[in-house]
């Protein structure tokens, strides 16, 4: 499952676009759990630097979270927001400029970017970073 501040959506597949797809990057510690409003424990899966095709660099944020479930949506919409501030606005990127766009994903299990994995409860959120703010996006 895949849920977003606009409802709950069942991924049948997924499309990656663009050339320069992602490089992974070990700038966030990965030692530590970051503390989120919820108190749900998270675990960083990875960090994804992708370049958009108009030369934008996106950062993909990706948590884990054993046992997350759907019904837990609403428990966490202050989570993304957290870990954006603390986390996304704290990254220095490999690509040597700043990110514009900051995408949080957590998850119940690890999956491989791209893939489908219906049976896997995922949770994605999108910020703009400008001037030091995440900045929510709707999807």
């Amino acid at each position: 499952m895949v849920c977003g501040r606009t409802g709950l959506v069942r991924i049948v597949g997924l499309a990656v676009v663009g050339a320069a797809l992602a490089v992974v990057a070990p700038a966030i510690s990965q030692d530590r759990a970051p503390t989120v409003p919820s108190g749900i424990v998270l675990s960083l899966h990875e960090v994804l630097e992708d370049v958009q095709p108009d030369g934008a660099l996106w950062l993909r944020l990706r948590y884990v979270a054993p046992g997350l479930t759907v019904d837990q949506h609403q428990r966490m919409v202050d989570d993304f927001a957290a870990l954006c501030d603390s986390q996304a606005l704290a990254y220095t990127p490999e690509q040597g400029r700043p990110a514009s766009q900051a995408v949080i994903s957590i998850a119940s299990a690890e999956v491989d970017f791209g893939a489908s994995a219906p049976d896997i409860t995922q949770f994605f959120e999108a910020f703009r970073l400008e001037n030091g703010t995440c900045i929510w996006e709707i999807f």
